[in-house]
C-alpha cells in the first residue's frame, strides 16, 4: 500500500494539538525515553563529570547567581571551563551542580518547559510556579540520583509580584526550599556559605553582591579541590549573572575578568579574604 503523499513529512495530530501546558507531560506521553531520568545506564560503575560550586545572593534590586568553571571526574579535572549558570527565561536562571551531562540536559528541558507553557497558556508562570516545575523535574531524576548521578541546582529569579529577587535550593528528591539572603550548593558549598555568612548584608549594592559571590567562590576553591578559582593564565573566570526587573544579564568576559582580578589582587595582601567585624 502506497503512503499518502499528503501525509509524508507531517507530524501526528497529537504533536500539533498538545493537551497539556507541560512540555514534560507531553514528552512523557509520546517519547518517555527522551527524559533524562529514563535513560538506560550501562552496567557497572558509571564515571561522569561533575559540576561543583554554585552560589547566589540577593540585593535590594535583584539577585546574583554565579558558578565556578571546573568539572571533576573522581580526583581528576575533567574540564576547566564548563558553564554552569544558564538563563531559564527572561527573569530567572539556573545554576547546576552534580552530574554535568544530565544537569545541562535538565536545564534545556526546563527552558523548553517554560517556553511551552507560555505559548500554550499565553502567560508566563510565576517565579513560584517555575520553582515548582523544576522541583518536579529533579524528582523525576531520582532513579539516576540513587545510582550516583544526582543533579542539585540553585534556581534564582526576579519575582514580579513581590518585586524582589528570590533564591530556591533543592535536594536530590526534588524537595524545594526558599533561601533568604544567600545560598550555595555543590561540593564547595559549605565553604562558600561560610564566607557569605560573614560578609552578607541586606543593603548590598549590585556591585557589592557580585563581589560577594566571587569572594565566596574564591573561598570555596581555597578549601575544596573540586572547585576552580579564577585562572588568570588561561583567562577562565567565574560566570556571574544578575537578574533584576530589567531581566537576566550575564557579566561580560571583561567585567568578570576585572572583578576576579580585583579579588585576586586583594588576596595577595589578605590570603584569607576580607575580615568581618567581631561585633
Amino acid at each position: 500500500m502506497e503512503a499518502n503523499p499528503r501525509s509524508i513529512g507531517r507530524l501526528p495530530a497529537a504533536f500539533l494539538t498538545p493537551g497539556s501546558s507541560s512540555f514534560m507531560d507531553f514528552l512523557a506521553d509520546h517519547s518517555p525515553e527522551m527524559l533524562p531520568g529514563n535513560r538506560k545506564l550501562p552496567e557497572g560503575i558509571v564515571e561522569a563529570p561533575h559540576g561543583t560550586t554554585i552560589v547566589a545572593a540577593t540585593f535590594p534590586g535583584g539577585v546574583v547567581l554565579a558558578g565556578d568553571r571546573r568539572a571533576t571526574m573522581g580526583n581528576m579535572i575533567a574540564q576547566r571551563d564548563i558553564e554552569k549558570v544558564f538563563p531559564a527565561d527572561e527573569y530567572s536562571a539556573v545554576g547546576i551542580a552534580g552530574t554535568a551531562g544530565l544537569a545541562v540536559e535538565m536545564v534545556k528541558l526546563f527552558q523548553l518547559e517554560l517556553e511551552h507553557f507560555e505559548k500554550v497558556e499565553g502567560a508566563t508562570l510565576s517565579l513560584e510556579g517555575k520553582a515548582n516545575r523544576l522541583s518536579t523535574m529533579i524528582r523525576g531524576n531520582l532513579g539516576m540520583a540513587m545510582q550516583g548521578l544526582a543533579v542539585v541546582p540553585l534556581f534564582a529569579g526576579w519575582d514580579e509580584g513581590r518585586e524582589k529577587g528570590r533564591i530556591f535550593s533543592y535536594d536530590v528528591t526534588g524537595g524545594r526550599s526558599e533561601e533568604h539572603g544567600y545560598a550555595a550548593t555543590g561540593s564547595g558549598s559549605i565553604f562558600a556559605r561560610g564566607s557569605m555568612k560573614k560578609l552578607y548584608r541586606d543593603d548590598l549594592t549590585e556591585q557589592q553582591a557580585t563581589t560577594l559571590v566571587v569572594q565566596a567562590l574564591y573561598d570555596a576553591a581555597d578549601d575544596d579541590s573540586a572547585t576552580g578559582g579564577p585562572d588568570l593564565a588561561r583567562r577562565i573566570f567565574p560566570i556571574v549573572t544578575v537578574i533584576t526587573d530589567e531581566g537576566f544579564r550575564r557579566l561580560t568576559e571583561e567585567e568578570s575578568s576585572q572583578l576576579a582580578r580585583s579579588v585576586t589582587e586583594r588576596r595577595l595582601e589578605q590570603p584569607d579574604g576580607p575580615r568581618a567585624a567581631l561585633l
